[in-house]
């Protein structure tokens, strides 16, 4: 069925909700290829004109309240400024009545094996130029591994899965039992051990350790952790509201629950300072920094607050992500409907989704290139990649580096768009990767500036 030309949507300030709008809001215009953003090559955490500090005191929102948007059982509840003070806007909590909540069990990876680490090991200077004054005990702590190690502290520990992520500098692993371990950096609690002291190996999150956990995922400063039940606990940085728990705060070194009390979740992604979240039903949410627009919601959050100071306007709690457009070659923007999201990656400060048709969407900062529509505009609402919308050719699996984004094609090729190193040229739209033609990709892992896809995940095509 043909779609109909559709009005410019402006989403509300409540959760998940749209409406037309006669004039489309003014945005940040496209911006060029080498412009700044949020934390960009420091990964210390700090913004750049971004939130408030701790010493600013509750910042004063210049929104309206939100908008309930038909959710069941959907809970209005004060959102707090900076450090739990109460502002004037108001966020909505996800809730759904326990008698209508799929019950899920969720299985994590079926392999098993040992950890094997090498390369850098001083957390505290991974991507710094020198370890801050307040770690200076740890300047010489931790050397370069030039071959792989294991740890004797995970003798007889199996292994099923190792995260990490292209903003952190520290890591997780989930043995077979389901139980959580994490080391690394830790100045914001992000380890979940409830202090900030840095971790050298491998040790067991105690609070989770009567969860079975299925997955987790790493930003910058902050940890998601899934259970097989479908419930999300979060720790580390909360500056940002990135862990969904209603509220800004500096560090939160223990797991805690997020406020959200929806359908099971099943997949998760975190951005340099946001959060994504996916229901088993396929809808999206987001909560954190929304600076670029990488959330969603129409909306990059800026607003003038006292001194002439940018703000941003984060989300404190998981909100639905409503509106999926694409745009034509004449420039209209036409909504796609049904869109059940099946996967979601984040990049530091961008976004991927990948639906049940085998469609890909992106959104959030556009430099270099990596949100594959041929333009360097940031985009506020997920916008449809046009190569994965053909019969096919869609894709299976989506990634996310720092500053890049891949995708592997139902056939098993290997699309990328973006670039991995800021110095060179960048890949406008996804391109498929001329050295892998021929070869069916399973499996891949993106770093800050590195891509791994190591020969036992490759297998010929047939």
């Amino acid at each position: 069925m043909p779609r109909r030309k559709a009005p410019v949507w402006e989403a509300s300030s409540g959760n998940g909700t749209a409406r037309s709008a006669g004039r489309k809001r003014p945005g940040p215009g496209p911006r060029k290829r080498g412009r700044p953003e949020r934390g960009a090559g420091g990964g210390e955490g700090s913004s750049s004109g971004g939130g408030s500090s701790d010493e600013d005191g509750p910042r004063e929102l210049l929104l309206a309240a939100a908008e309930l948007d038909g959710t069941p059982g959907g809970k209005r509840a004060a959102r707090p400024g900076p450090g739990g003070g109460r502002a004037g806007g108001q966020a909505v909590i996800i809730s759904e009545p326990e008698h209508s909540k799929e019950r899920i069990k969720l299985e994590g990876s079926k392999c098993k094996g040992q950890l094997l680490i090498f390369g850098a090991t001083n957390w505290d200077l991974i991507g710094r130029k020198e370890v801050p004054k307040q770690q200076v005990a740890y300047r010489n702590l931790g050397q370069n591994l030039w071959g792989p190690h294991r740890y004797g502290c995970l003798s007889g520990i199996q292994v099923r899965s190792v995260v990490s992520g292209p903003c952190a500098a520290h890591s997780l692993l989930i043995t077979t039992e389901g139980r959580l371990w994490s080391w690394g950096r830790n100045e914001k609690g992000q380890l979940g051990h409830g202090d900030t002291k840095r971790v050298e190996a491998p040790k067991l999150i105690e609070v989770l350790s009567n969860e079975v956990i299925a997955s987790a995922a790493c930003g910058r400063n902050h940890t998601l952790a899934l259970t097989e039940s479908g419930s999300v606990f979060a720790f580390g940085e909360n500056k940002m509201g990135q862990l969904g728990l209603g509220n800004q705060t500096d560090a939160v070194p223990s797991p805690t629950q997020i406020m959200y009390n929806g359908q099971p979740i099943t997949k998760m992604a975190c951005g340099a300072e946001f959060s994504m979240i996916m229901d088993c039903k396929g809808n999206l949410y987001s909560f954190g920094c929304p600076e670029y627009g990488q959330l969603g919601h129409n909306s990059d959050g800026k607003f003038i607050a006292r001194a002439q100071r940018i703000e941003y306007d984060c989300e404190l709690v998981p909100r639905r992500v409503a509106i999926f457009i694409e745009k034509t070659k004449d420039g209209q923007i036409l909504p796609v409907p049904n869109v059940v999201v099946r996967d979601v990656a984040c990049g530091a400060n961008h976004t991927l989704v990948l639906d049940s048709q085998k469609r890909v969407f992106s959104w959030g900062f556009g430099g270099y290139g990596r949100l594959g529509h041929a333009e360097q505009k940031d985009e506020m609402v997920p916008r449809l990649v046009k190569l994965f919308d053909f019969p096919g050719r869609g894709a299976a699996q989506i990634y996310a580096g720092y500053t890049c984004s891949f995708a592997v094609s139902e056939t098993g090729g290997l699309f990328f768009w973006g670039a991995t190193n800021t110095s060179r040229e960048s890949t406008m739209y996804p391109k498929a990767v001329q050295d892998l033609c021929g070869w069916k990709i399973r499996s891949l892992a993106c770093g800050a500036m590195e891509t791994i896809n190591p020969n036992p995940l490759l297998q010929p095509k047939r």
